[in-house]
């Protein structure tokens, strides 16, 4: 009867003199420390704050191809985009005769009788398909012909180091090679063995290396591939001219300072130039 009838385990009568630290608690302080420096980390910083992506950011993000509104393989079949000049003829009716739109930046044009009408993103027979309907109501005869003109909106793009860099009209028809070749490459620092062409897309992105280097020397065109509109094209410079691009923006805070020490003492020199001048002269 005298007897507790509670046992102490092992290593509970030690936790109890330290204040209760015992393994269980050095490990848990350990998990937490672990994660404070988690959270300290960018990464952490991310999975400590939220994990859920913001809204208003997913719905302007880019899910398929380049990222704009009117896409579509112009050499396989033309289509309309802004900017361009819609060509309409029609033999029976003076009011659709020798027509020439442009397509507005909200992908419309404005036609006799049907006003506004969207025509951005359609190919060429679509185009002729739709406007057919529009002006069935009105014309008994009909005969409607469609052209897209001029078009400013289907482009690529060439940069590194080349001096025609940046958008390039795309009139189809256009390998990498003559892409380069047209851009004028720097015969000193352009390295076109490791030329770079890059179809831009969020989930199946290409890269490929175009040795244009190659088809100078040997004229193997294996890898000459045709452009498409939105191509990147990308002319590395050669390793020698990196080092001296390297070199160049090491020492450009160097002589930005010299340039304006240089500049405030010729002002100063010239100053005192002119005033000893005027001194002379009685003034």
């Amino acid at each position: 009867m005298g007897h507790s009838s509670h046992s102490s385990r092992p290593g509970e009568g030690a936790a109890a003199q330290t204040g209760g630290h015992g393994p269980r608690s050095w490990v848990a302080l350990g998990r937490a420390l672990v994660l404070a420096l988690l959270c300290m980390t960018g990464s952490g910083l991310l999975g400590c704050t939220s994990t859920q992506p913001d809204k208003r950011v997913l719905q302007h993000l880019v899910q398929k191809g380049f990222g704009q509104r009117y896409t579509g393989n112009a050499e396989e079949q033309n289509y309309v985009t802004l900017g361009d000049t819609i060509l309409i003829n029609d033999a029976f009716n003076p009011e659709l005769q020798g027509r020439a739109e442009t397509v507005d930046i909200d992908g419309t044009i404005i036609l006799p009788e049907i006003g506004a009408v969207v025509v951005a993103g359609k190919t060429r027979s679509e185009l002729e398909a739709f406007l057919t309907q529009k002006y069935s109501p009105y014309f008994t005869d009909l005969d409607l012909e469609v052209r897209i003109g001029s078009s400013t909106g289907k482009v690529y793009y060439i940069f590194g180091e080349v001096s025609g860099k940046g958008v390039q009209s795309f009139t189809g028809d256009l390998t990498v090679f003559q892409a380069v070749m047209a851009a004028s490459p720097n015969p000193q620092t352009a390295n076109l063995a490791r030329t770079r062409l890059i179809r831009a897309d969020p989930r199946d992105p290409l890269v490929v290396s175009i040795p244009v280097g190659d088809m100078l020397s040997t004229g193997d065109s294996t890898y000459n591939m045709l452009i498409q509109e939105r191509d990147i094209i990308y002319v590395p410079p050669t390793m020698l001219a990196q080092f001296g691009y390297f070199l160049s923006d090491l020492i450009f805070p160097v002589t930005q300072v010299f340039q304006q020490l240089g500049g405030a003492l010729f002002f100063i020199g010239n100053n005192g130039f002119n005033r000893g001048i005027g001194n002379n002269n009685g003034f």
